[in-house]
């Protein structure tokens, strides 16, 4: 416990955070900055909750758009991804992150504001019933979904683009 409170300082010191359980998570020190995590601390988040994930490449790289990457995820859309899986108690496969590929732009998946899911029934339903229906996208016409957190759920045939702007909520 000592060890683990001399790390927890010394993050802290060098601007730093900790993420509950997963160590040390580099990036922003302000408040109105996001704080970047690794793909290694993204998939032991998914995998402590039950998420999967998938990529028709069956890789990883961040700049192959056939991988799913979650390099540089935003904690808050990890955490929103936790919240989607505990809130909705549907099976949650994640088939896009911050990997090359996605449509650019500030709240992009290369900044890591969004996460692709495959579509099921179970998380459609849960999206369709218990958030607010916003109206269609501009530009590709994507239904929309938002919840009382801000996130903004896109229905975009195949599967759903998440767009999270609150930490943990969805």
């Amino acid at each position: 416990m000592k060890l683990r409170s001399a790390v927890t300082a010394l993050a802290l010191a060098a601007g730093a955070l900790l993420a509950p359980g997963f160590g040390v998570v580099t990036g922003a020190t302000d408040a109105h900055a996001a704080t970047k995590i690794s793909h290694a601390t993204a998939t032991s988040m998914f995998r402590s909750s039950g998420i999967t994930w998938s990529s028709s490449g069956g890789c990883s790289d961040r700049n192959n758009p056939r991988c799913t990457s979650f390099e540089q995820l935003n904690l808050a859309t990890a955490q929103g991804a936790q919240t989607l899986r505990s809130a909705s108690g549907c099976a949650l496969n994640i088939t896009g992150g911050t990997e090359t590929g996605h449509a650019g732009g500030t709240y992009s998946h290369w900044n890591g504001y969004k996460l692709d899911y495959g579509k099921t029934g179970c998380v459609g339903t849960y999206i369709t019933s218990t958030f607010t229906r916003i109206g269609n996208r501009p530009g590709d016409n994507a239904p929309q979904w938002r919840s009382g957190s801000g996130n903004v759920y896109a229905d975009e045939g195949n599967h759903w683009d998440v767009t999270y702007s609150n930490c943990g909520g969805c």
